[in-house]
This record gives structure tokens, sequence and C-alpha cells, in this order.
């Protein structure tokens, strides 16, 4: 596959374009290396959609097996959540960068042994190990991003910073699924172990550098009842969690899904699942952040939901060509959900802003629940495309929020 240069410059010029009218000034240089960082944790996302399939053709499990892969990662999203916000809270977003980033390297860096024992308990410890450092780094980022501008556009700037998380996600697939579904069976600690060398060189990097403190005033949510009194709080942690829940789940079993169907094979689909579905998610999330610069936040999420509605039920119906092409689309619909559920939660939270991002941190765990209980679906029935009516009903639970939030706001 030939990539134009003049393309990607032109990419970089409109990507430029669209931060000098997101973030301030004085925030630009934060917000290039903050955004860094996104890329960094997409592709530890992403890779464990190929760790998935590879664990059942190597030591022969099952697919609600294998799913253990993504609940013991996002189940450290749910032990470190709050003790990733109570140590930013104290120690400020730098340190929290770094000591997630730390963590980050040296899970990775664990599956050199991993290899050697080719103990899968000992591979789903590593990836909990990587999860809580993640937890550390979207803590500390995903906040950080919303403050670095007007806070009218707080949701198109999370999602532009997203969109490398994106990229991310693309190279993921792309580098493990050419690695570990090759003819020769490349050592499965050769990307971790790629991964946790420049990781380790990024926190280096970060603890020599000084990232401005951002002050957080009090608001009426202070003044008054308090933040779990906050029902678009209450409720965008909900959603973030179905959320998590959905995009999990097809990310975890996109590959089993065109394989059953024979539609293609394991080493093409996570090929096509980088540059397909991965790719058009970039892409929504570049588009997504556009579009928010003109519609408001809460109407695009409304309309994404829809989208994904509609298609994810495509997919359940088992339409044939019409479901595959669902499948990809709904990629491009999901794309804003995460930072736009995000931005829109901690909307007027003020000084509590730092503990609320810790609490929807937590959200990820959804992650853990998706796969096990679609794998297990997918197990019982020996029907992939049933499976889908778990990420069905939490995309229906998502179009709710957006709702609720859309009549808040008129």
């Amino acid at each position: 596959m030939y990539i134009c240069p003049l393309k990607i410059y032109e990419c970089y010029c409109q990507t430029y374009t669209i931060m000098q009218k997101l973030v301030k000034k004085e925030y630009r240089i934060p917000f290039v290396l903050v955004t860094s960082l996104f890329f960094l944790w997409g592709f530890a996302h992403a890779i464990l959609d190929v760790l998935n399939k590879h664990f059942q053709e190597v030591m022969e499990i099952t697919r609600a097996h294998s799913a253990w892969v993504q609940v013991m990662f996002y189940l450290g999203y749910f032990v470190m959540a709050i003790p990733a916000g109570l140590f930013i809270n104290k120690y400020g977003y730098r340190r929290g960068v770094v000591f997630g980033l730390l963590l980050y390297g040296v899970g990775s860096l664990l599956f050199i042994p991993g290899e050697h024992w080719m103990s899968f308990h000992f591979f789903l410890f590593s990836l909990f190990v990587i999860a809580c450092g993640l937890v550390f780094l979207e803590t500390a980022a995903n906040p950080y991003m919303t403050e670095l501008g007007e806070k009218e556009t707080a949701a198109s700037r999370l999602n532009l910073a997203q969109s490398f998380n994106g990229l991310g996600c693309i190279c993921g697939p792309l580098i493990g699924g050419l690695l570990l579904f090759s003819e020769d069976k490349s050592g499965i600690s050769i990307p971790y172990t790629l991964m946790g060398i420049i990781v380790l060189g990024v926190a280096l990097l970060f603890s020599r550098i000084r990232l401005p403190e951002l002050e957080h005033h009090e608001t009426e949510v202070e003044q008054g009842k308090g933040l779990w009194h906050h029902p678009l709080f209450v409720f965008g942690v909900v959603a973030l969690f179905c959320y998590e829940i959905a995009e999990i789940s097809i990310n975890s079993f996109f590959i089993n899904y065109v394989v059953d169907d024979g539609w293609m094979n394991a080493r093409d689909a996570s090929v096509v699942l980088s540059f397909g579905g991965l790719g058009l998610f970039m892409c929504g999330r570049f588009a997504g952040s556009w579009i928010m610069r003109y519609i408001r936040a809460e109407k695009v999420l409304l309309f994404c939901a829809v989208g994904t509605v509609i298609t994810t039920s495509l997919i359940v119906l088992d339409c044939g060509i019409v479901s595959l092409v669902a499948l990809f689309l709904g990629y491009a619909f999901e794309a804003i959900m995460f930072p736009t559920i995000f931005a829109l939660a901690l909307r007027g939270l003020g000084s509590y802003t730092k503990r609320a991002s810790s609490y929807l941190m937590m959200s990820p765990v959804g992650g853990a629940v998706g796969p096990l209980l679609m794998g297990s679906v997918a197990d019982w029935t020996s029907s992939m495309s049933l499976s889908f009516i778990v990420p069905l009903v939490s995309f229906i639970v998502v179009l709710a929020y957006s709702w609720v939030v859309k009549k808040s706001t008129r």
C-alpha cells in the first residue's frame, strides 16, 4: 500500500489548523506532548484484539477463555482508577504521566519472561500491570486536554487528541497481526519488547519537561449538592461503562466474526481490522473534532448513537454482506463516543475535575465484562452474529444518555 507523502503533509496541515483554533497559544506545546500519549495507549489497547485470537490458536482455548485477556486488562482500570486520581491530585499531572509510563514499560517487558514460560496466567499479570500504567496516563491526559482552551470546545479538543489514539489503534493490530499470524510464528514478546523500550524512553522525556498545572475554580456543583448528586455526571459514568462494553466486545471478536463467516483468514483480518475498522475509527474522530466546531457535541453524539444502534442491529440480524458493511460503518459512528461522553460528563465540575476523571476512568472495566459476555453468548449459541446483542444493548444505553444530555442543554 502506497501512502502519498503529500497527503500526509496535507493531513498534518489540517490538524495543525484545527489545533490553532481549539488550543490556547500558551498551551500548544503541552497539547502536542500529551497527545503523543494517546497514540501509545491506543496501540496497547488495539493489540489485545490480535492477542485474543492468537491465544485461542496457540494455547487451544475457547473464545470465552481467551476473553480473560480483556478481563484482566480492563480490571486494571477498575482497581487503579481511584488511586491514580488521588496520586494525580497530590503530585500533579506530569508525575502522574511519568509513573504511568513506567508501569506501562515494565509491564511490556514482562512479556519476555512470559514467553519463556508460556504461562497464560503470567501474560494476564503482565497485561494487568500495563493497564495500571494506562490508568494513570488516561486519568491525567483526558481532563488535561479539556482544560487547554475554551470550555465550549472541550469535546472537540479531546476528540482531536483522541484521533491519535485511533492512529495507535491502527498500528496495534497491523504490527501484532503481521508478527503473530506470520508463517514463521514470530515470538509474542517482540511487539511488547519494542513497545516497552519506546515507552520508557518517553517516560524519560516527560521526567525532564514541565507541564503547566491547571487551576480548577469552584463551581455551582461544589457550592450545592456535590459530585454524586450531579445527574449528568452519574449517567455519564454509566454511559461510558456501556460504551466500553460495546467497543471492546466488537474489537475483541472482530477477527472471530469475519473468520467464522468465511470472509477471510486471521492474518488478513488483522490487517483489515487496522486499515478498515480502526482506520474508519480514526477518521471518525478527526471528522468529529472538525464537525463539533460548528455543531454542539451533544447533537453529534445523539446522531452517532442512532447510527451504532442501527448498524449493530443489522449484524445481529445476520444479513450477509450488509452486516459486514454495517460492522465497518459502526466504527465510524462510535469513534467520537468516548471523548465526547468524557468531556460532557466533566462539564461544569470545577475542582472536582480530577476526582471525577478518576471515577470516569473506572468505566473501562466494561471492557472486562463485555468480551466475557459476548464470548459466552458466542460459545453457547455457536453464532458470532447473535453475540452482537451484547454491544447492541450497550449502544442503546449510550443513545439514552445522548438524548438526556441534548434535552438538558436546550
